[in-house]
């Protein structure tokens, strides 16, 4: 059926035709319409919703063979080919019968999950609330291999097969409806309306250049059609969690104009107790919103205006142990002389213009993100009641904010080409301008802590302005009908100016004095970023697939600290990831259960290591030694039962430092050998669900669920002197749902399991949650 499709879509290639249309009708597998459906087509803006009798239409701009992805409640999500004026007959199977197909935009096009020539999970709509997750960092494990934690600041560091670091530039890159969150600075953490996250692993410089050494975690949220919409999810827990979230898609125009909006308020008052002030430390709150305007002007043309925001107030951020001793033998209890209120205001918005033709498909996408983050009163920093050590950044608007501003370009080959050839080439540009002033006091206690004196602050002002540009290109050659080949190469160009000032004063309060002269730098740098890989199609049910890719970590300037042997504006260079990978995905029983297996090796060159240096807060980097990790990865989906759905992942990496020589108090150390920091030997996710629908009028579903998560034993240091042993944890959801209306009770970390998932090099350490549990209320109007 396949090859008759594509011959025949060949033929209606080659001839000029006055309307082309896809249309079909959508049924379940005994052929009773299916009203409600979603369709779309891959790579283009062309959506419907069927009607009553599950028929659809959409016109597309030129003849060929294109991929429909259908979804509709209840039914596992299809891919089909279609051809252009030919109308083709859906079937779907109900969700007890068959698993979704995952459509996912990994190589920058929308394609099937099942053929792509790398490594990649994805996680849909359905899966985004069945695993529970609010926050980038709740995919640790779900995806092998995968580790993401924060100190307490809601900026995650998240790992991928032992490639991960604490600075500001990340080693796995976060993208958010295609915008690159620039730094832990600029990027939004929580969830709120997503249609799917996708989690590449492995290098891919390639396609998403600087600081994706690691690997990608691309999040997608919603997109509109000409079926309004509407929801609201209501969440409440213990320890005062509150969570509400409601939102809208409306079509103002049909087939022409579209607005959407989805906002969320969630709030926590916290699981630590502060015994100085003996009261809750980590209060917070957070407002949260997804909205975007989206005009078609022509059956070719699409023009969105994005606009996401993240406004949280945390009283009590970096609920920090002196120790993971501590922290784990007086739990969620700290003793701190001052509670430090973090305001964190982000904003990302982005327009992106779309173009699409018979023979060329474009987009421009244009980005800015802000955000000002600071401490309202000032920050304990010897983490201890004493009047010792406190950080104060609150120095007005102009001061500790982050304005990055993006372009992209991009040209690629037109949805519906049949041609063997398939490519995507385009340009990207950023600026990024980061005025920072911080200053330490230290108190009257300041002495017990080898600081030689007392009562005194040091202020540094740091102005940092990176720019850059890059070019990359990348082709998918079908050699037979089995075989493919796919290349590509990127160019990235940078360059960082910084400015630093050292100041000082002692009590009593007088004018600052200069410590450190008023001084700049600049260093420039760039790297090359290539891929190759070989994919086959056994069958329509097995592919394998061969890869190699390269990514890159930005260098840079080192700031200003209180460390006469660390001195500033020192460059570091960029390192480097050779990524090697091989992997199978198999479908079995007619795609009743899904396998996934994958093998890496990846070397690292020029190894960043930060370090923090305290009490001023300081991370410094130097390039120091490389990191050799490898490891296996297993991904296993399934209906053992006709209601009973599993789905497994499990990955082990070995990560090691083959080189890395250092001083610690003014001694050469040798750490090679050691293991990587935040890097779990193993990771596994098992969950089992049990769904049952009872028919009627008002059809009611039943739904519970459990999971098992394992991490094994995990380094904070490179030392390796800081560690949090294996450990498991266990999580619980049930709940009905009934037409518009679901109700979920769900609890994790059953067992009040206590573990570090978190801990700086120099010693302090905050624990994962402990056992939560609440309910959450749904509505779904359409």
């Amino acid at each position: 059926m396949r090859t008759l499709l594509l011959f025949a879509g060949c033929m209606l290639c080659s001839v000029a035709a006055v309307a082309q249309v896809i249309s079909g009708k959508v049924t379940t597998v005994a052929g009773a319409a299916i009203a409600g459906a979603s369709v779309h087509l891959l790579n283009t803006d062309r959506s419907a919703v069927t009607g009553s009798t599950g028929n659809f239409t959409l016109h597309v701009p030129a003849a060929g063979v294109y991929q429909l992805q259908v979804q509709a409640t209840g039914y596992a999500a299809a891919q089909y080919p279609v051809v252009a004026n030919v109308p083709v007959q859906v079937q779907l199977s109900t969700v007890t019968r068959q698993l979704d197909a995952v459509v996912v935009t990994a190589g920058k096009q929308e394609a099937a999950l099942q053929q792509l020539p790398f490594t990649v999970t994805g996680i849909t709509a359905q899966q985004v609330k069945a695993w529970r997750l609010w926050d980038v960092k709740d995919v640790t494990a779900i995806a092998p291999n995968t580790y993401a934690a924060d100190a307490g600041d809601n900026r995650n560091v998240t790992g991928i097969r032992g490639i991960v670091t604490t600075s500001y530039d990340q080693a796995v890159a976060t993208y958010i409806d295609g915008v690159n969150q620039f730094g832990l600075d600029t990027y939004i953490a929580s969830l709120v309306d997503v249609e799917r996250i996708e989690i590449l692993r492995g290098a891919q410089g390639t396609l998403y250049g600087r600081n994706a050494m690691g690997g990608v975690v691309n999040i997608i949220t919603k997109q509109p059609t000409d079926q309004p919409e509407a929801f609201a999810d209501l969440d409440a827990g213990n320890a005062g969690l509150q969570r509400y979230t409601i939102g809208a898609r409306i079509p103002l125009v049909k087939h022409k104009l579209y607005l959407g909006a989805a906002a969320q308020y969630s709030a926590s008052g916290g699981f630590y107790t502060n015994t100085y002030t003996n009261s809750k430390y980590d209060r917070q709150h957070r407002i949260t919103g997804n909205y975007y305007l989206r005009y078609q002007p022509g059956n070719n043309w699409r023009v969105q205006l994005n606009v996401k925001h993240s406004n949280g107030r945390n009283k009590g951020a970096f609920p920090l142990a002196p120790d993971a001793t501590s922290a784990l033998a007086h739990p969620f209890v700290i003793s701190q002389d001052a509670n430090g209120t973090m305001v964190d205001n982000t904003i990302n918005t982005s327009l992106v213009v779309q173009h699409s033709s018979s023979g060329i498909q474009f987009t421009s996408q244009t980005a800015w993100q802000k955000n000002y983050r600071y401490y309202a009163n000032p920050v304990d920093g010897d983490f201890s009641p004493l009047d010792a050590v406190s950080v104060i950044n609150n120095y007005g608007k102009h001061w500790n904010k982050v304005n990055v501003y993006t372009q992209e370009f991009r040209f690629s080959s037109p949805a519906g080409n049949t041609s063997a050839l398939q490519w995507s080439a385009g340009a990207y540009g950023f600026y990024q301008d980061a005025p920072v002033k911080q200053a330490t006091r230290y108190g009257a206690a300041a002495a017990l802590l080898g600081v030689g004196d007392s009562l005194f602050t040091t202020r540094n002002t740091t102005n940092t302005y990176n720019a850059g540009a890059a070019l990359y290109g990348d082709v998918t050659y079908r050699l037979t009908p089995a075989l493919s080949v796919t290349g590509g190469l990127r160019y990235d160009a940078a360059r960082q100016h910084k400015r630093v000032l050292g100041e000082y004063r002692h009590d009593p309060p007088t004018d600052w004095m200069t410590s450190f002269a008023d001084t700049a730098a600049m260093v420039t740098y760039h790297a090359f970023s290539p891929r190759l890989s070989l994919g086959y199609t056994f069958s329509e049910q097995l592919f394998g697939y061969l890869n190699y890719s390269q990514g890159f970590r930005t260098g840079g300037l080192t700031d200003l600290s209180g460390d006469p042997s660390q001195p500033p504006l020192y460059a570091y260079q960029p390192e480097h990831s050779h990524n090697y990978e091989a992997g199978v995905r198999q479908q079995l029983f007619n795609r009743s259960w899904q396998v996934r297996l994958a093998a890496f090796y990846t070397t690292l060159s020029h190894a960043q290591v930060p370090t923090l240096l305290m009490p001023e807060a300081v991370t410094i980097i130097r390039n120091t030694g490389t990191l050799h990790t490898r490891g296996a990865e297993a991904e296993i989906a399934g209906l053992p039962l006709p209601c009973l759905q599993l789905q497994w992942s499990a990955g082990y990496t070995h990560a090691r430092y083959q080189a890395y020589k250092t001083t610690q108090n003014g001694e050469p150390v040798d750490l090679s050998g050691r293991a990587q920091v935040f890097t779990p030997a193993v990771t596994s996710m098992l969950a089992l669900q049990y769904t049952h629908t009872f028919k009627g009028k008002q059809p009611l579903q039943v739904m519970a669920r459990g999971e098992w998560r394992y991490l094994g034993n995990t380094y904070f240091d490179i030392a390796n002197t800081i560690q949090q042993p294996a450990y498991s944890l266990f999580n619980l959801r049930a709940g009905i749902q009934a037409g518009k209306y679901a109700l979920w009770g769900w609890t994790r970390n059953v067992l009040n399991k206590k573990y570090i998932s978190y801990a700086y090099d120099f010693g302090a350490a905050k624990l994962g949650d402990p056992a939560t549990y609440g309910v959450t209320l749904e509505v779904r109007i359409r």
